[in-house]
């Protein structure tokens, strides 16, 4: 009897979320030549709530129209400055009501914004700079010395076009730069002209991610599907209301905090609480202090907030709903449990890619539905191919089973690609259920899973990456860049790298197979000082196996799945040496058999 009670209140549940799904069903993508875009949708959300609070940053708060005025000074600075509609700008800075001012003047004045991942320096900052043809820079005081160290690299951008805004007060403004704030004083705040002849189908941001080709790829992301993945992911997944409050700690430069964390929020009329970085200490007590009922997040932030130790203002906390990715079905219980949040709305994409996924029903332990046309194909890992069968054509498998996940390429799920054409292609699978279809290749291994009653709509649940990349520190990571690095090593032959689990550690930690003369006088330190200087913190190994040779396959592909699966077990190593680099370490030390229990107890740090 029980039973079939908890059966009639979910069948009743989940009739109740279809209220909010149907109204949503009838939204439909803007064309390509129709004038709109997000300056425009800004724009709109500040005629329609000019008094609300818009966004809280470091003791500050402002309203839509205080906001907007300052945009819009901004914006007539960058047209004094040369940046014109369909223009590049590259924006350079850390979590800040900054950046959002940046980002929003860039948009009206219709140039599109390279949002660079802000650990970056020398080549990868210059190659994504590059890859986006900016011709200008915006920099903040907090990175300035990273840019003025690449400024000979940058050549083609001349010392008008590098834009400064103070942060800390501690430098004064380069020569080399103009101060954005002492020349916006005196500009009118008034809306600019030509915002809104801006169309859907102009670039609005180039987003960047890390592939197989050893540096990230610029992924271009038009005004029309910014705007879907805003607003879509914005009425379904948070629901967004004027009152409704976001924290936002994510990197904005990041599609999770930008699309459905920033932009949903701010084209609603909602309230952002704006953070740097995360901070589990201080988490609760600021949801307490700003009222902040929705959470944007990574999976790594929530197993972070469920190990600390229990605060006093995470009971009755104000938090209603989060939305967000890569939440593990383990760490995804207890934090409900835990902290009593009733809605998750875990979420999957990719800036590039052209489907997605969103647990719009709030069922546990998916990423929920698409509206697009999905396959899930059988896929050769060891060979990094997919099955096709006699006729050529790909092998859907069963429900339950792992596949990798192919999105249909259509005029209203278009596949925009990347300023590389070679690597546009590359992502493009033809011929998988049809002759001469088209399907975008996610990378990614997904599987089809009962969730109970949900009107017969397919629910998923993401497994694992494929490939060349691996997701740690919530970046992702491509093999090849670090092995580039690796192979400098003098005593270094061939690196191979992969990502290994960690107990009780989102993502997969770098682990990397060298294959050295001499593994005794292997030099541990000059590795390290190599990986700091070339590589971003998330990027740099924190295992390293010596090795005399590599295995390879037939056609001379390094092999990762033995290697992947052994990790870093110390019983699986044979006469292989393996080092780690402890967490805050600033070396190498030998694996031994305590700290190696400390890793499998989840209690190492990571």
């Amino acid at each position: 009897m029980l039973k079939k009670i908890q059966e009639i209140k979910e069948v009743a549940r989940v009739f109740g979320e279809m209220r909010h799904l149907l109204p949503a069903l009838k939204f439909k993508m803007a064309a390509h030549d129709e004038k709109t875009s997000l300056a425009t949708a800004f724009e709109d959300a500040v005629a329609a709530h000019p008094d609300r609070i818009m966004l809280i940053f470091e003791g500050q708060e402002w309203t839509y129209r205080e906001f907007n005025g300052l945009v819009n000074r901004f914006a007539r600075l960058l047209q004094e400055q040369g940046v014109a509609r369909g223009d590049s700008v590259a924006l350079l800075m850390e979590n800040r009501a900054e950046f959002v001012l940046s980002m929003l003047a860039i948009l009206k004045v219709g140039a599109s914004c390279a949002l660079i991942n802000n650990s970056l320096s020398g080549a990868g900052l210059v190659h994504c700079v590059q890859a986006a043809g900016a011709n200008h820079i915006i920099v903040g005081e907090e990175r300035a010395l990273v840019i003025d160290a690449s400024r000979e690299a940058l050549g083609r951008i001349s010392s008008g076009s590098y834009l400064w805004f103070a942060d800390s007060g501690n430098t004064a403004c380069p020569d080399w730069c103009v101060d954005v704030q002492a020349r916006m004083v005196g500009q009118s705040d008034e809306n600019i002209s030509g915002t809104r002849e801006i169309t859907a189908g102009e670039v609005a941001f180039y987003i960047y991610t890390s592939g197989t080709t050893g540096l990230p790829k610029a992924a271009i992301m038009l005004h029309r599907k910014a705007l879907a993945a805003s607003t879509v992911l914005g009425r379904l997944g948070f629901r967004v209301k004027p009152s409704d409050r976001l924290y936002l700690c994510l990197p904005i430069y990041h599609i999770t905090g930008l699309g459905p964390g920033l932009l949903a929020f701010i084209l609603s009329g909602g309230s952002v609480f704006l953070r740097r970085q995360f901070s589990a200490s201080n988490f609760w007590a600021e949801v307490q202090q700003f009222k902040t009922n929705s959470f944007i997040y990574v999976g790594e932030l929530c197993r972070y907030l469920n190990q600390q130790p229990e605060h006093p203002q995470e009971k009755n906390n104000p938090l209603e709903k989060m939305l967000g990715n890569g939440l593990r079905p383990d760490v995804w219980d207890a934090f409900k449990a835990r902290f009593d949040v009733p809605r998750i709305c875990e979420i999957y994409g990719s800036s590039e890619g052209n489907v997605s996924f969103a647990n719009f029903f709030n069922k546990d332990r998916t990423i929920g539905a698409t509206f697009a046309k999905v396959a899930l194909v059988a896929y050769d890992q060891e060979n990094d191919q997919i099955i096709r069968d006699s006729e050529g054509q790909c092998i859907e498998v069963a429900a339950g089973t792992p596949g990798l996940l192919l999105g249909e390429i259509t005029a209203d799920y278009a596949f925009d690609g990347y300023t590389n054409k070679e690597a546009t292609g590359k992502k493009i699978v033809e011929n998988v259920l049809n002759p001469g279809d088209e399907w975008f290749d996610t990378g990614d291994l997904i599987r089809e899973i009962d969730v109970g009653f949900a009107f017969g709509i397919r629910h998923f649940q993401f497994v694992d990456r494929v490939g060349d990349t691996f997701r740690w520190r919530s970046e992702n990571v491509s093999t090849n860049e670090v092995a580039e690095v690796l192979n400098q090593h003098p005593q270094i032959q061939v690196a191979n790298v992969y990502g290994v689990e960690v107990p009780g550690v989102e993502g997969r930690a770098g682990m990397a197979a060298l294959a050295v003369d001499g593994s005794e006088n292997f030099d541990l330190d000059a590795l390290a000082r190599l990986v700091d200087s070339a590589l971003p913190v998330y990027a740099r190994p924190v295992f390293i196996r010596l090795q005399r040779s590599l295995a390879t396959t037939g056609t001379f592909k390094l092999v990762k799945t033995e290697l992947r699966e052994q990790g870093f077990h110390l019983d699986q190593m044979g006469d292989d040496a393996v080092y780690v680099r402890p967490p805050k370490a600033g070396s190498y030390q030998r694996l031994d058999n305590d700290f190696y229990q400390m890793l499998c107890l989840g209690t190492a740090g990571y």
